[in-house]
Parts: C-alpha cells; structure tokens; sequence
C-alpha cells in the first residue's frame, strides 16, 4: 500500500481536520496515512500575525489516536528543526512510541519562512542559500530524524517573481544538503503539495535525480495535507517520478521503514 506520510490533523495549530475525515479520504482514495503533527518548540510569532503554538501534547494525541493505529494508519510527528531545540525535540520523541519522525525547516533565526520579515534586504540567492545551509547544517545536528521534510518549502512562501529553485542554481548547497541526509541515513521526502505546478516539478526532477545518482535509494512522499480534500494530492505525479528515477517509495512503522508496494 502506499502512504500519504505527512498530514496535519485538530492536534497541529493550522489544522481542523479531524481524524475521522482523514480516514475517510484516505480509504477512498486507497492510501494508507502517517499524522505527522506539528512541533516547534521554540516558534515564536514576532509579529502577531496569528496566534499559533505549534506544539502538542503526545500523550493526549496517543489517547485519542492509538486505537484506532493499525496497518493503515501510524502516529508521527513533524519536528522543527532549529539550533536551540535539539535537546527538547529529543526529550519530546521520548514521550511517546512515534512511528516516525519528520525534521522540516519552518524558521531560520525566529524568523518564520511563511511571512515577509526573513526575506526582508535579502536577494533570493542570499535567502535561498541561508536556508540550504541551515538545512544541511540541522540534518547533521539531528540525525535522530527519519526524513527530511519539504526540501522546497522556501519556494511556497518566497515574495520574489521567480520562487524556483533550480538545481543549476544552488548545485553545490543542494549537494551539501543531499550528502548530509545519505550520511545520516536519513530518507529524502518528496513532498506533492507543488508538482501540481509542471515548473516546479520540473525544478525537482534534477534534485531527486542527483540523490539517486550520490546513492539515494528512497523516498516517502507526503502530501502535507491540512484538508481531507488535500490527502493524497498529486501522488500520481510523484509515482510516475519516482518510477523514472528508480526511487523506493517507503513508510515508517515503529520508526522502522517499511516498503510501499
């Protein structure tokens, strides 16, 4: 079966959806899921642009989820990674038997990538190459994740014209990136929220390309689903391109991986 492995259900601040309607999509939809909630224990709002807090507490999300885990769905997390939250992220991983774990850059420097205020004076070569950095740097801080999230998350938000991130561009930090999740052993998500667009998908190709070319060998693909309408979005797309690349599509079970067939 394949898994949707990254969807936020009511335990994520940006989230409603309930459980059941997450279910619901997926058994149409012939899909197993993995919930991967937010964690970010040190989010700050610096603006008050929402007041969110991206942080649960596991042992209610396990009281209210665990019966119904099973073959078809596992119980995640999404932890943002960040320089001053490696000891909390690892205390928190502690405090339930989580199927798997996600390590996104959400925020660089307090700054949430999702509003203007981190791009502010930066050219998008210089914003793009913060963020690749940090990103390679975090991987090998924190080798206690099983998959990096949403490599191109910085092109979601990004207030430049052009918001790709071509490969020809940012070759060498893409590398650094790449060869910090082969040498932690971590799995390279394919994240299909963007390869709706064909130009961003055809920016991706050549990342996923060089992974498999430096060794890579798997991927999870995730959905990044806030709605139930959103569960499974694009996966044939991302199928198709795994399949040309020679990609395993797997899913994490007891933080084991698991292949997807």
């Amino acid at each position: 079966m394949i898994f949707d492995n990254h969807l936020h259900t009511k335990f994520s601040s940006d989230s409603q959806m309930t459980i059941r309607e997450a279910l619901q999509a997926a058994e149409k939809l012939g899909l197993g899921l993995v919930v991967t909630e937010h964690w970010d224990y040190d989010y700050i709002d610096t603006k008050n642009y929402q007041d969110m807090d991206f942080r649960f507490e596991p042992e209610a999300y396990w009281e209210e989820y665990g019966s119904c885990r099973g073959s078809t769905l596992q119980l995640g997390v999404e932890v943002g990674l960040t320089g001053s939250s490696r000891k909390e992220n690892i205390d928190f991983l502690q405090r339930a038997p989580f199927d798997q774990v996600i390590g996104s850059i959400h925020t660089i420097d307090m700054l949430d990538l999702y509003y203007p205020d981190f791009y502010e004076g930066k050219t998008k070569q210089e914003a793009y190459g913060e963020y690749l950095t940090v990103m390679a740097e975090m991987i090998r801080e924190n080798p206690y994740i099983d998959i990096l999230g949403h490599i191109d998350y910085i092109c979601r938000y990004a207030p430049y014209p052009e918001k790709l991130m071509k490969y020809a561009d940012f070759s060498d930090l893409l590398e650094e990136v790449l060869r910090a999740v082969l040498e932690t052993g971590t799995v390279l998500e394919l994240n299909t929220r963007r390869l709706g667009d064909r130009a961003a998908q055809k920016a991706l190709l050549p990342v996923y390309r060089r992974y498999r070319e430096l060794g890579g060998r798997y991927i999870t693909l995730g959905s990044d689903a806030h709605t139930a309408e959103n569960i499974g979005m694009n996966f044939q797309q991302a199928l198709d391109m795994a399949a040309a690349l020679e990609l395993q599509p797997v899913t994490f079970s007891e933080r084991q991986m698991l292949y997807c067939r």
